[in-house]
């Protein structure tokens, strides 16, 4: 008798094991006969859980090996946010941040225009390792602008706050109002690839920079996250009104 499971069950079985930490990153997933066996399904239902796993940046198929753990999700800032304002903290459960690096540097090409400074200009950055149950899940760096410093010296202090960009909020006195959020995929650094626990010669990573508004426009953090597993974006868009223009 066929199974009744459908595909996406099957995904998030194996999403909460990753996100869990019991298949870590380098981990080999199950093969899909495996998989097939285990849930009483047909091939075509395990390989489109297995699709849907991959474009979540989670797995990569691997030429000899098979279909290869390459990170953990994390909560995504909407989350966080809720978090911070029901438990004072911006972290789940089983969460931890170790932070790497603190200090003022040369706000860069793609820092500078989204803090609204000229390049070069002076910006508090703080670099932090996020793990889950003792998994890396990302590596974030985060920079602030003189007025958040302000009121917030103690990010100056390698110690993790909990929620920085909320506290800073907090002391602003004004909500956190709106978030920009850009994805690309590119390279990791060994750097990266060393904090994240990522092994293979040549690893893809999603890297997501957010641009974080206050309610009065002000920015009060822009944040470079790095991510194991590339993350796939894509959108339509109708061309009818143009071809009929023409």
């Amino acid at each position: 008798m066929p199974s009744s499971i459908g595909y996406a069950e099957i995904a998030a079985n194996y999403r909460q094991q990753i996100r869990d930490g019991a298949l870590k990153p380098g981990d080999t997933m199950p093969s899909l006969r495996q998989v097939c066996e285990r849930y009483g399904v047909a091939q075509t239902t395990a390989n489109r859980a297995y699709r849907v796993l991959k474009m979540e940046g989670l797995t990569i198929p691997k030429p000899g090996v098979g279909t290869v753990v390459v990170g953990p999700i994390s909560n995504n800032i909407g989350t966080r946010v809720s978090l911070y304002e029901s438990t004072g903290k911006a972290l789940d459960n089983g969460e931890s941040s170790r932070i790497l690096e603190v200090g003022t540097v040369g706000a860069d090409e793609l820092v500078a225009p989204r803090l609204d400074v000229a390049p070069g200009t002076p910006v508090h950055m703080r670099r932090r390792l996020v793990s889950r149950n003792g998994v890396p899940v990302h590596l974030s760096s985060s920079y602030y602008p003189a007025y958040v410093m302000a009121v917030t010296p103690e990010l100056a202090e390698p110690t993790s706050t909990g929620g920085s960009r909320e506290l800073a909020a907090t002391r602003l006195g004004v909500d956190q109002d709106r978030v920009l959020e850009e994805v690309t995929s590119r390279l990791a650094t060994s750097s990266e690839k060393e904090h994240l626990g990522l092994t293979a010669g040549d690893v893809v990573v999603s890297q997501v920079v957010r641009t974080v508004t206050l309610a009065d426009d002000r920015v009060v953090e822009v944040a470079v996250k790095v991510v194991g597993g590339a993350t796939i974006l894509r959108w339509a868009t109708s061309l009818k009104s143009t071809a009929a223009g023409t």
